[in-house]
């Protein structure tokens, strides 16, 4: 039964693998956006930024305010990982 099903279900490899490709673009895009390293960095690089004058105290907050959602997020996602 193996070998027909195999057989059967041949044309739909390439479907197979571009899901399967796509679920790890998903996996390593969700852990680059969570890493709370690099949303560290980003925290700092709005402090520069605001103290350069780039960037409005209220833009600043608003980009702030988002990251450490983030932070907390990817804290939560950890902690329920572990």
């Amino acid at each position: 039964m193996g070998l027909i099903t195999g057989l059967l279900t041949l044309p739909l490899a390439p479907v197979r693998a571009t899901v399967a490709l796509a679920e790890q673009i998903r996996k390593e895009a969700e852990r680059q956006y969570y890493d709370p390293a690099r949303i560290r960095s980003q925290l700092d690089q709005i402090a520069r930024q605001r103290e350069s004058g780039e960037l409005t105290p209220d833009e600043a907050d608003a980009l702030e305010e988002e990251l450490i959602e983030r932070l907390l997020t990817a804290a939560d996602r950890h902690n329920r990982e572990a």
